[in-house]
């Protein structure tokens, strides 16, 4: 891949990580509560009153799904860690160019999910040559089943939890814990499964697109709407009351600081949780992808890669010396 087509793709995926973080949710928010469709009367009209909530709840998640993404997964750009991490970098260590330091904080990058799936990434599209946006959307099949537990996660523990275990107000904030900790699980499983699986997605991702062309945001949106049927499916067919949790929700509590009559959806609810769900996981490949697309560090390479460089580069020592002595057979120009 060239110098050009290189920088075109890192800035395309860095539009993408943009994208997911603001345009996604702001525009499935605004699908499901902006138009109005009225069947008897045959017309579609605006939700005008909804704009002020779509705008809050679409950014809210949005930058929540961000942080989420680079806390659970460790992200450290490699001038973090070789400078001894953040502590040092923020001044907040006075261990400044300690060598011990700079070693904890470049295996602790070594060692996070981020580092260990922007491995992955690397190994793919510089020695078995796979094109970086194909490995981007098959490791987004991959992150599927993995969202769909964060959705079912919280569900599970808000509903399943005997009511005489906790108070009825509590149920939320369990719900909420049991997330966190199943995304933190999830982050770390998808480079194993991927580590493994990524030969057979990257396949699958070039099936589909041999269909027709499919652009990065389609299998999100795809999902997004899906998962959001199903669960609110789901729900009523369980009987779950998730009205009481309406009042516990972030963008609430935001756009009513700051838009004090603003209209909240009765089903918001089920939009946070496929929100929180899907976006983390995105960000977090996304990021990866991003990541491994650049030249990495040595001590960013595990054994078996840094081998197959110290190989490759033995071999073209050779090689060089192979051609200078055919060029000078007795000697005459050797320097020694």
């Amino acid at each position: 891949m060239g110098v050009g087509g290189n920088l075109l793709k890192r800035f395309h995926l860095a539009i993408i990580i943009i994208c997911q973080v603001t345009i996604v949710p702001t525009f499935l928010f605004s699908i499901a509560y902006l138009i109005d469709i009225d069947l008897d009367n045959a017309s579609i009209g605006l939700r005008t009153e909804m704009i002020s909530w779509i705008f809050a709840a679409g950014i809210t998640y949005g930058i929540i799904s961000l942080g989420l993404a680079l806390i659970m997964s460790g992200y450290t750009p490699f001038y973090i860690s070789n400078n001894g991490g953040w502590l040092a970098v923020t001044g907040l260590s006075r261990r400044n160019n300690d060598p011990e330091l700079i070693d904890r904080a470049r295996l602790s990058a070594y060692k996070t999910p981020h580092g260990t799936m922007s491995r992955l990434v690397h190994k793919k599209i510089k020695r078995e040559n796979y094109d970086i946006m194909t490995v981007h959307g098959g490791l987004q099949l991959l992150a599927i089943p993995l969202q769909v537990i964060l959705i079912a996660v919280p569900l599970i523990i808000m509903e399943g939890v005997p009511k005489d275990l906790i108070k009825s107000d509590s149920a939320f904030q369990l719900g909420i814990i049991g997330y966190l900790i199943a995304l933190w699980a999830a982050i770390r499983i998808h480079p194993l499964i991927s580590s493994r699986l990524i030969g057979v997605a990257y396949l699958l991702r070039n099936i589909l697109g041999r269909f027709g062309r499919i652009s990065w945001t389609m299998p999100l949106i795809l999902y997004w709407i899906f998962a959001r049927f199903f669960l609110a499916l789901s729900l009523n067919w369980l009987g779950v009351d998730y009205e009481q949790w309406h009042e516990m929700q972030l963008e609430k509590i935001i756009i009513q600081t700051v838009v004090d009559e603003a209209i909240i959806p009765e089903k918001a609810l089920l939009d946070s949780i496929v929100a929180i769900s899907v976006l983390p996981m995105a960000t977090f490949t996304t990021f990866s992808v991003l990541s491994g697309m650049k030249e990495m560090p040595e001590w960013m390479l595990g054994q078996e890669e840094k081998l197959e460089n110290v190989n490759t580069n033995a071999l073209e020592a050779s090689n060089t010396r192979e051609e200078k002595s055919d060029d000078d057979p007795f000697g005459f120009f050797s320097n020694d």
